[in-house]
C-alpha cells in the first residue's frame, strides 16, 4: 500500500506565538530575535513584505526598518504551545514523528476511510483544529514520501493552507521544480549538479543510480527514490537521543570584551546541561566556539573529568578551552558551546566524591525546579 504522510508546518511559528498571547501584534511587522537579540530567526508575513530578510542581523534591521516591531525570544512559552500542537495531532494519527519545535509528520495511510473523507479533506479539518483549539496557524503538505510531503507544504504556504501531491503529480510537480526547492539539497549541491546538467528534480529522478551514487553517496539515491513517491523514511514516533548538543548566539554588538563573551558561553553552558538533565544524558566532551567579526570560526574541545551534566563541572572545561583560543585583540561576533560523547552512563571516576556528586545532583535539580517556576534567568551562573 502506498504512504500517505502529512507534513505540519506551523506558519512564522515563534512570531505567532507571540501574537497569541498578545493579539495587538496582528496584522503587524514583527519580528523575533534569536537569543541576546543577535539576528531576526522569524518574522511575520508584514515583516516579510517590508523586506527583512532571514538571519539579517538586528542593529542593520533596525536601521532599515525601524517602523517593524523586535521581540526577545521566548522559548519556554514556544515550547509550551509546541506541546500543545503536538498533542491535538496525536488525536489524529497514531503515529506521529516531532521532527523540530514547530513541524512533525504524520502517517495517515488508510486513515480516509476511518474518517470517511478525502486525504485533503482530513488536512483541512486538522488545520481547522489546531486555530481553533490552540491558535496557531499552519500549512499542511501531503504525499507518499516525507520529501515529497516537505514539498507539498511548501505550496500549501502559497495557497490555501493545505496541499497535495498525488502519484499521478508527482512528475509534473517535480519538472516545475527547481534543485534548491528540494528538501536536503543545499545551494553547493544545487550548484554541483547544475554543472552536470541536472536543475530540476524531475532531472535528478531520471538520472541512473549507479551515477547518483557516484556522485551524491547513498543519501543521493535514497532521495531519488524519495521524489519517485517511495517511502524511503516512514514516520516514526521511536525516540532516538542526540549525538551532541549545541548552543550558540550572536553577541547584540560586535565585542571583544572578556567578561562579555565568558557570560554567554556560561549561559549556553546552562541551557545545554539543562536540556542533558531532561534527556537524562551525561556530556563526556565540551567544546567552545568562538567566531570572529570577519567569520572566522576557532573551535577547541577538551574531554571532562567523567560524565556530567553539571554546570560547573563543564564550566571548568569551558574556561580552559576559552583560553587556548580567545584573543583579546580580535573582535568577535558570536559565541557557543557543543557538548559530545552523550551518553546514559554515569561512572565516576576513582577520584570522584560521591557526597559532592549528591551535592550537585540535589542543587541542579533545585535550579531547574526554580527556573520552572519563576522562568529562566532567575538563578545566573557568576
Amino acid at each position: 500500500m502506498a504512504k500517505e504522510i502529512a507534513l505540519i508546518d506551523c506558519d512564522s511559528f515563534f512570531v505567532s506565538c507571540e501574537q497569541l498571547v498578545n493579539p495587538s501584534l496582528l496584522n503587524k511587522p514583527v519580528c523575533v530575535m534569536s537569543n541576546n537579540d543577535g539576528c531576526v530567526v522569524a518574522r511575520s508575513r508584514e515583516a516579510k513584505q517590508l523586506g527583512i530578510k532571514m538571519g539579517m542581523p538586528v542593529f542593520l534591521a533596525k536601521k532599515e526598518y525601524p517602523n517593524a516591531i523586535y521581540l526577545s525570544g521566548n522559548m519556554a512559552l514556544y515550547g509550551e504551545i509546541s506541546a500543545r500542537v503536538m498533542t491535538r495531532l496525536k488525536e489524529f494519527s497514531p503515529l506521529v514523528e516531532v521532527y523540530s519545535v514547530d513541524e512533525a509528520f504524520l502517517d495517515l495511510t488508510g486513515l480516509r476511510r476511518l474518517y470517511r473523507k478525502p486525504y485533503l479533506e482530513v488536512a483541512r479539518e486538522i488545520r481547522g483544529k489546531i486555530k481553533d483549539e490552540v491558535g496557531i496557524p499552519v500549512s499542511i503538505g501531503i504525499s507518499q514520501s516525507k520529501t515529497l510531503a516537505k514539498l507539498a507544504t511548501e505550496r500549501a504556504k502559497k495557497g490555501e493552507g493545505f496541499y497535495r501531491i498525488g502519484f499521478r503529480e508527482i512528475s509534473d510537480e517535480l519538472k516545475h521544480t527547481p534543485l534548491i526547492d528540494i528538501w536536503g539539497i543545499g545551494s553547493n549541491t544545487s550548484a554541483f549538479l547544475n554543472k552536470y546538467g541536472i536543475r530540476t528534480a524531475y532531472e535528478l529522478t531520471l538520472i541512473e543510480d549507479s551515477r547518483i551514487k557516484k556522485l551524491l553517496g547513498k543519501k543521493g539515491l535514497e532521495l531519488k527514490y524519495e521524489l519517485m513517491g517511495q517511502c524511503i523514511y516512514p514516520v516514526t514516533d521511536e525516540y532516538v537521543p542526540p549525538k551532541s548538543i549545541q548552543k550558540t548566539s550572536s553577541f547584540a554588538k560586535f565585542t571583544s570584551d572578556e567578561n562579555y563573551i565568558k557570560k554567554s558561553l556560561y549561559y549556553h553552558t546552562h541551557r545545554a546541561c539543562t536540556k542533558l538533565r531532561k534527556l537524562g544524558l551525561k556530556a563526556k566532551v565540551a567544546g567552545v566556539m568562538l567566531r570572529t567579526k570577519d567569520f572566522k570560526v576557532y573551535v577547541e574541545k577538551a574531554v571532562l573529568f567523567q560524565p556530567t551534566d553539571w554546570e560547573f563541572d563543564i564550566i571548568k572545561a569551558v574556561n580552559f578551552v576559552f583560553e587556548r583560543i580567545y584573543n583579546q585583540n580580535v573582535i568577535y561576533r558570536s559565541s557557543g558551546i557543543y557538548l559530545e560523547d552523550l551518553t546514559k552512563e554515569s561512572q565516576m571516576s576513582l577520584f570522584s566524591s560521591v557526597p559532592e556528586l549528591e551535592k550537585n545532583k540535589k542543587l541542579s535539580q533545585a535550579w531547574d525546579r526554580l527556573e520552572n517556576k519563576y522562568g529562566r534567568g532567575v538563578i545566573i551562573t557568576g
